[in-house]
């Protein structure tokens, strides 16, 4: 029984030390990618979830559950919580959608954006991204909060200056300071 007791000890503190190691390498990845700290530390939770519930089930096994009772139990849980959130399913989804943006989202928080949406005009700056959602603040001072799941299926167009810099001209001076033939941005094959 000791040796049992031991070895569950090691394990968690094991688990804890793998814990660690993750969450230092999300912190370099968040530091060399500027993440805000509020989008951190959700996928710190998320990440903090999957490693308690894998504890859990190293815990059960190494005290001699078997397989099949573990997994007896974790299907029933899962069951309830699946009928519990059947209403819900898009929770799982936008969680999902919240570690991949977290990763692999090209934009920041303060960044001009553009959801392309055939039936409303989502542009506005980011104001926050959250597990569930992004925040969206339009330049009437209105706040749209957009789901994650939804903003990775639709295309997002990363807006400069103006929200309509398609119109602007340039004015080009040669290096005489006489004006040149004015160039539009929607023609210039560079923007």
């Amino acid at each position: 029984m000791i040796t049992k007791v031991s070895i569950v000890v090691f394990s968690v503190a094991l688990m804890f030390y793998l814990n660690r190691i993750v969450t230092s390498i999300l912190l370099k990845f968040a530091d060399k990618n500027r993440m805000s700290a509020l989008r951190l530390g959700y996928v710190q939770k998320a990440i903090n979830i999957g490693f308690l519930l894998l504890g859990f089930i190293l815990v059960c096994f190494l005290f001699g559950l078997g397989y099949q009772q573990v997994f007896i139990f974790l299907s029933s849980f899962l069951a309830v919580l699946g009928i519990a959130l059947v209403a819900q399913w898009s929770i799982l989804s936008n969680i999902t959608a919240g570690v991949i943006i977290f990763f692999a989202f090209p934009y920041r928080i303060g960044d001009r954006i553009k959801v392309v949406d055939k039936d409303d005009d989502i542009s506005g700056r980011i104001v926050e991204i959250a597990l569930f959602h992004v925040l969206i603040r339009r330049a009437d001072g209105s706040t749209v909060t957009y789901p994650n799941s939804i903003i990775l299926q639709k295309a997002v167009i990363k807006l400069t200056g103006n929200a309509s810099p398609v119109n602007e001209v340039s004015v080009v001076k040669s290096a005489d300071n006489t004006e040149l033939t004015p160039v539009s941005k929607k023609e210039d094959p560079q923007c």
